[in-house]
């Protein structure tokens, strides 16, 4: 890993406090402006104006862009944490960020690999190829001549990412006071640790690495390799993966036998890490992965990955057994071995209903759509009927192992809604719990060198 001997670019990527405090006057003033008007309009309204606070929120953060988009987004796709009128408002988002100029860009690569770092390359494309909330990406060739993807990060995306984070805390606390349904405090834990984990670009290159590892010998998932001696903690280069965006028109213009297959691959690439390794990727959006000329995946972007104990993993299954076989005592020791507390019978009521509908492609042995089961108007008539039946109990904590999971599973289940896929979900389900051994789960996780 090459550093430069005089950083010019240091001391302003440093965490230091103007630069935050700006973030949060920015921010803080746009999340107090919607609290006043949220209050003012229950004030004058009163309740059942959800939507229209929703959009209250929406307009006030609509004009920023960066990490708190992704957190917005995030949040957005966890059931019941939010409202589902400001999930949906806040799901609108857009995560991009303006990409860097062609001047900008030399100088943060000069920055992480030197004053002479073109000579590193054959080639560099210095305009952006693609451009996210933390970085954008750079077309490449090494000495070699092979294409690599350089993924480079903003400059100070930790100030950026701290000053969203505490503000994303006083928001949280505020739909908490709102809604009464959610206890934010170990959903807002888990996605702070996660997107700290996202600037370590050091960090992904490890976890790209370790799903090469998993997923090696499938011929229908590529994972890129890292170059480390072209990458920093800011930097992260790779093999090029050629492929296509699962976009409409992609989607259209193949056909119902290998979007299903398309979806099968994805549904593998996720849950085999997850039951083989207690490994999940917790971000499933479209942008994640492309699709090759002969139907196989690219699996994109390593930043968010999570690590479960072999309980937890045998938890999901327990809970599995329990809907299945309608046994009420399992169900509540699955609940308990995820991680909820304080399990009353109104809460398993309610934690149960949310429960069969994520299960419920699972549940039937047969070929299906995943909107027979999991359409998104089922989605909503399930999370208003458990929104209401938290709210009337108190309220419940949502278990940190619970965010990433069920971000992944929802992520994924709107992904093969867009496919419009059919398969026998039940089948690939066993495939991957079959057998299923924590014990076995705990010694990969040792050979593998990973710490749940």
């Amino acid at each position: 890993m090459k550093k430069s001997s005089k950083d010019p670019f240091q001391d302003k990527e440093k965490n230091n406090l103007s630069k935050r405090s700006r973030r949060y006057a920015s921010v803080s003033a746009r999340a107090a402006g919607a609290g006043v008007r949220i209050a003012a309009s229950r004030a004058l309204g009163g309740e059942g104006h959800s939507g229209r606070e929703a959009a209250i929120l929406r307009i006030a953060l609509g004009g920023l862009k960066g990490p708190l988009m992704k957190i917005a987004q995030l949040v957005a796709v966890i059931p019941d944490l939010l409202p589902r009128e400001y999930a949906a408002e806040l799901a609108t988002l857009q995560a991009d960020a303006p990409p860097m100029d062609t001047a900008f860009v030399r100088r943060r690569m000069a920055a992480e690999l030197g004053a002479g770092w073109q000579s590193l390359f054959k080639s560099f494309d210095l305009t952006a190829s693609a451009a996210a909330s933390l970085g954008q990406v750079h077309k490449a060739a090494g000495k070699d001549g092979g294409a690599l993807a350089c993924k480079l990060q903003y400059p100070d995306m930790t100030s950026v990412v701290e000053a969203d984070l505490r503000q994303l805390g006083l928001l949280l606390r505020l739909f908490e006071r709102l809604s009464g349904a959610v206890m934010t405090g170990d959903a807002f834990e888990e996605i702070e640790e996660r997107l700290r984990e996202e600037l370590d670009y050091g960090l992904e290159a490890q976890n790209m690495a370790l799903y090469g590892r998993i997923l090696k010998g499938m011929k229908d998932i590529h994972v890129p390799a890292s170059v480390p001696a072209l990458s920093t903690s800011r930097l992260l280069t790779m093999t090029w993966m050629e492929g296509e965006k699962l976009t409409e028109e992609v989607l259209k213009a193949r056909s119902q036998a290998k979007r299903n297959a398309i979806a099968e691959t994805l549904f593998r690439a996720w849950y085999k890490p997850f039951y083989t390794c207690g490994v999940i990727h917790g971000d499933p959006h479209l942008g994640n992965y492309t699709v090759r000329p002969d139907n196989s995946l690219n699996l994109l972007d390593f930043g968010c990955i999570r690590v479960f104990k072999p309980e937890f993993v045998q938890a999901i299954i327990m809970l599995y057994d329990a809907l299945r076989k309608e046994d009420n005592a399992a169900l509540v020791e699955a609940f308990r071995l995820w991680g909820f507390e304080n399990l009353s019978k109104a809460l398993v009521k309610a934690l149960g209903h949310w429960a069969r509908f994520v299960y419920a492609p699972f549940l039937v042995d047969r070929i299906t759509s995943m909107a027979e089961t999991n359409s998104t108007a089922a989605g909503r008539a399930v999370a208003a009927k458990v929104y209401a039946e938290l709210k009337k109990i108190g309220g419940v904590s949502v278990p940190r192992p619970f965010v990433l999971l069920d971000r992944a599973s929802v992520g994924l289940g709107g992904v093969f809604l867009r496919l419009g896929a059919e398969a026998n979900w039940h089948n690939l389900f066993h495939e991957m719990t079959d057998g299923f051994e924590a014990k076995a789960l705990e010694k990969r996780q040792s050979d593998f060198g990973i710490k749940a």
